[in-house]
């Protein structure tokens, strides 16, 4: 895993949350996605985490690895998905079929023309879905990218990358890491 800025982060963990530490630098290290996969889904989801300092920190790292356009698709990914997440979990929520019916008339074109690519782009959703527990879209973006060749080992390293990132927004914290300016996070 790349550098000061993660590192700065795992440091701002208090003792209990070192299984957190730990699983933070494992989850960033090479594995069955490519860097600009991995990088990717970590970006995703430290946005979808919304915590500043987390955030800041692995956009940081991220940009050491991969270029703007994986950065902007991530960043995307966890936007579109903090509005499909909601309205497709609501209508799962609901199970009224007539909902079911309704257009959702919201504007997804980054899906079809992302900067980077598609798959890419459909497992940074797949994580942000992922942490917010829409069931809806988990399936379906777990299709999309089962159906372009990603295998179910790269599915599942994806969803520990949100695991993770998730958690340690949390465990930042429970350990009295809140806004950027308390976090000593080096450019």
């Amino acid at each position: 895993m790349n550098d000061d800025a993660l590192t700065a982060l795992r440091d701002a963990m208090a003792e209990p949350f070192r299984d957190i530490k730990l699983n933070l630098a494992a989850v960033l290290a090479a594995g069955s996605l490519t860097t600009a996969q991995r990088w990717g889904v970590a970006v995703a989801s430290a946005a979808a985490a919304r915590h500043t300092p987390l955030l800041e920190g692995v956009l940081r790292a991220a940009r050491a690895e991969v270029g703007e356009p994986v950065i902007e698709d991530a960043l995307a990914a966890a936007a579109l998905m903090a509005m499909n997440n909601v309205y497709y979990r609501f209508r799962h929520l609901v199970g009224k079929p007539s909902y079911a019916e309704k257009p959702a008339r919201l504007r997804m074109n980054r899906i079809a023309r992302p900067a980077t690519n598609r798959v890419d782009f459909e497992l940074f959703c797949l994580a942000v879905s992922a942490i917010n527990g829409c069931e809806s879209c988990v399936r379906a973006h777990e299709r999309a990218v089962i159906s372009s060749d990603l295998s179910e080992e790269q599915v599942h390293d994806a969803a520990r990358i949100a695991a993770v990132v998730q958690s340690a927004a949390m465990a930042l914290e429970l350990s009295g890491q809140g806004p950027a300016e308390e976090l000593p996070v080096s450019a």
